[in-house]
Parts: structure tokens; sequence; C-alpha cells
């Protein structure tokens, strides 16, 4: 008998490692008996709402999902607990809508009635570690608290602000909200709701986005000059037509993102003495080589992480190692602006 594949463990699962567990999870509801269905959909959606939610199994199993459950604004309220203030988390509207069905299904919701969501956290914990090693991933891995883990990788890859992340998991403060932006947390849930409704959607190819407000617009006879103040209090400076100007309706005080391709990045171990406009300066965390290209990961202020894709002769001159400082920088034509979010209040700063 042939012993199944384990992946090792290298940290959290990503994306596509998270949707293999899910689709797991689902097939395993499909299969059971019907006398099991109802107990293993309750697990199901615990998963789903400590995947897609990031909250913590022992505040899912304190919820009342009917009550917490707003499926018209798709957003899941978490009650004061522990001393900690409760908040308001954006869902994506298939996750809500399909959380909604759930609890539309008459079956389940009596089920839900007698039982709720009081399960034994160990029984839990076994079921997601069956998945896990289901996939074929070191079981513990698929741990509620790691798959909470990956959630905030996932946004933090994603270039989601550190403290709207940390809002988001229930983690941010005040304290930490000052520190790291001049955003106020209002604009931070909506940051985060914009982002998670459109992850799903995202058809671009590229690896670097930057979310922030518009700060200056200065405008010309064929172009534009957009000044974006990240949400790490970083300056970013995109060049645009003034048809785009138009077409967007690019304003002060208007949440945009950036996309920047990462053939389009460059990198120094010192800074630059060019005309690039957008500097930033962070650490090499990861290397990839391969026989034409290697791909550098550096991660800048608040965790924000950069991709650059350099030419293997190039590489090769910069002799950047995994650890050391770099500068990354890039021209205000090489960024793509997008400014579909709704506006938001012009910032007080």
């Amino acid at each position: 008998m042939s012993k199944k594949k384990v992946q090792k463990d290298d940290g959290c699962l990503n994306s596509n490692q998270l949707a293999k567990l899910e689709a797991s999870f689902r097939t395993w509801v499909e299969e059971g008996r019907p006398g099991l269905r109802l107990a293993r959909n309750r697990i199901l959606l615990i998963f789903l709402l400590i995947r897609y939610a990031g909250i913590k199994l022992s505040e899912v199993l304190r919820l009342d999902i009917k009550e917490a459950l707003d499926s018209k604004a798709h957003k899941l309220s978490i009650p004061e607990s522990e001393g900690k203030p409760g908040r308001d988390l954006a869902l994506a509207k298939d996750i809500s809508h399909e959380l909604q069905l759930l609890l539309q299904d008459a079956a389940f919701c009596e089920y839900l009635e007698q039982n709720g969501l009081q399960v034994d956290p160990a029984f839990v914990r076994r079921k997601f570690y069956e998945r896990a090693d289901e996939c074929g991933f070191a079981k513990q891995l698929g741990s509620p608290e790691m798959i909470r883990r990956a959630r905030a990788v996932e946004l933090m890859q994603a270039n989601i602000p550190l403290p709207a992340v940390q809002q988001f998991l229930g983690q941010a403060t005040a304290g930490l909200t000052t520190a790291y932006s001049p955003f106020d947390e209002n604009t931070l849930q909506d940051m985060t709701a914009w982002f998670i409704e459109r992850e799903g959607k995202q058809l671009s190819s590229a690896r670097n986005t930057l979310h922030g407000r518009v700060c200056a617009v200065c405008q010309g006879t064929v172009q534009a000059l957009v000044e974006v103040n990240t949400a790490t209090q970083q300056s970013l400076r995109v060049i645009i037509t003034m048809d785009s100007l138009k077409r967007l309706g690019v304003h002060e005080g208007q949440f945009v993102t950036a996309e920047i391709k990462a053939p389009w990045l460059h990198l120094s171990k010192n800074e630059p003495t060019c005309s690039a406009d957008n500097c930033f300066f962070g650490e090499i965390v990861r290397i990839t080589e391969s026989s034409l290209v290697v791909e550098y990961i550096v991660r800048s202020v608040g965790g924000v992480e950069f991709c650059a894709l350099l030419s293997r002769p190039v590489a090769e001159q910069l002799d950047l190692e995994r650890g050391e400082r770099a500068w990354v920088f890039f021209s205000c034509f090489a960024a793509v602006l997008h400014a579909d979010a709704p506006p938001l209040p012009p910032s007080s700063n």
C-alpha cells in the first residue's frame, strides 16, 4: 500500500492550497449519509467562517450565527468578549449568500437551533486535521489557528495595510492604527471590504498592488500627476493621461490602488541616484532563481511586499542575497491606477 505524500510544513497554506482544502470539506459533506450531512455541514460552516472571516475558533463557537450574519450588508458581527470590543467583518457576496442559504435550509436550521455551534474544539480540530491529511498537507497546517493565519497572510500578500489586517483579525488597537496609518478605522474597514469583494475577481497578472488615498492631482495638457499617500505613509507618484483622469474620476481624498508588473521594478543595494519617482527601502525575504530570470521578494515598511523580476545577468551583477537590505524603485509611468472603489471622505491629515 503506497503512502500518501505529505507536504512539508513551510509556514501556512497558500490560496490554492486553501481552495483545495475547502473542496475537500465540500466533498466530505456531499459523501456523508443523510443523517451525517447536517453535522458535517456544521463543520463546513465553521471552516468557512474561519477561512473567510479570519475569526478565532473560540469566537466561532460562541456565535449565534443567525443573529451575527447580515446577508444584505454582507457582514458578520462578532460580539464583545473577554474585554475585547465587538467588530463587524466584511464577507464576499458569494460567501455571504452561501451562509444564508445554509441557514434557510429547514433541516439544518432546526439542527442548529437544537445544537448551535457549541462543538468540542478538540473534535473540530480533529476534523480539520483529517481534511488536511486527505489533501496531503501536514495536519498542523489545517488547524483552525493556521487557517486563520493563512487568511492574514493572504491579505498581507495583497498589500492590505497592516493596521487593516490587524483590525480584521480583531488585533488592532487605536495605538497601532495611529502608529501605522493615516486612515481612520472606518476607512480601514472600507478598504478591507473592497478588497475582499474583489479578491476572487482579480484578472490582472500584476504581482504588486499598493492601496492608498489620493493626496494631490497636478493636471497638465496631456497628462496628470497623481500623488497617493499609502496606508503605511509612503508616497507614490503615478502619471496618467487626462482622459484617464476624467474617465476614472480621480480626485483628492479618493481611495485608489496602483498595480506595477514585476518586470517594471528595479533593485539596488544603495539609494537610487536616478530619476525614478517611486523608491521604497526594504529587506529581501525570498529569492527564486531560474535559468533566465531571478525573482526577488522585498518586504518594505508596514509589511508591504514587492515582487521584482530581473534577468539573470543583471541579478548576477547586483549579487543580492536573502536578508540583505535593498531599494525597490520604478517610474511614475510604470504604475497602472485603479479607481473603482467607492469614494471615501477626505482625509483630515
